[in-house]
């Protein structure tokens, strides 16, 4: 599940710490910050470089103490640093994504039909998906009829262009299959697909009248009923919108699409 992204994310984050930390500690003061106690309260001592005694640090002194604690938490977190790049440097340059997969597919196309692969392959999963008949949301008898590029019956001419979009993208996806919501009942997403990343459906809703507010109201429920699933935006629902002076963004589209679809 994108873990090469991960890696190269925690790569960053270790870095930027590391700039940080070393930045603050060359001003940081010689020697190091003892604790100790005192009729129930905690005194502070000043321990310098090569000395095991520790000189008491008044009050008045505080920021001493303030600065070599901070100078001590900052030992540690480049001692983590240094200890976790390297081994995260390792692992990405050996690692690639969907070994196991690539494995199977770098066989003679021969020899997989005699093979029994330990994980289905994406394509092998998409297949088995597409094949699950299901029965869509029916079209009134009055309903405008708008036809996709490939044929495909939707509800409006946004949906449409989105259609036409993933089509020309190679993204397959079913049209209103119908989804169970536990304390909403059956919905009929705009567009399911299959995660390449997760192996996952998703699901894209369209709402686009949000300059109705019966309409809006409606699909923000719908929306929360999503959520009371577990269905989130961003991971497993992808929205966009539009309003009567408002056109679906297609630019909006394309990025939507490119994070989590391809």
């Amino acid at each position: 599940m994108e873990l090469r992204k991960l890696l190269i994310n925690e790569k960053e984050r270790l870095l930027n710490a590391g700039k940080i930390v070393r930045d603050r500690m060359k001003d940081a003061p010689q020697g190091k910050l003892r604790l100790g106690k005192s009729q129930g309260c905690v005194r502070y001592f000043y321990i310098k470089e090569g000395e095991r005694k520790g000189i008491y640090i008044p009050k008045k002194e505080e920021e001493l103490a303030k600065r070599l604690a901070q100078k001590s938490y900052d030992e540690k977190v480049l001692r983590l640093v240094e200890k976790r790049l390297p081994q995260i440097e390792k692992i990405l340059k050996d690692y690639e994504e969907n070994e196991i997969e690539k494995i199977y597919l770098k066989e003679h196309i021969a020899r997989r039909k005699f093979i029994e692969p330990v994980e289905q392959t994406y394509e092998q999963k998409l297949v088995q998906w597409l094949s699950h008949q299901f029965k869509g949301k029916q079209f009134k008898m009055d309903t405008p009829v708008i036809l996709s590029n490939n044929g495909l019956r939707v509800r409006s001419k946004s949906e449409k262009i989105l259609a036409d979009f993933f089509d020309s993208m190679g993204i397959p996806f079913k049209y209103e299959c119908p989804l169970e919501l536990e304390g909403y009942g059956v919905v009929y997403p705009d567009f399911t697909f299959l995660s390449r990343k997760t192996g996952k459906e998703i699901y894209w809703e369209h709402e686009g009248m949000m300059d109705n507010p019966n309409y809006a109201e409606s699909a923000v429920k719908k929306i929360e009923m999503y959520e009371n699933n577990g269905i989130f935006p961003g991971d497993q629902l992808i929205l966009s919108f539009e309003t009567s002076a408002t056109a679906i963004n297609m630019q909006l589209v394309r990025t939507l699409v490119e994070k989590h679809l391809m």
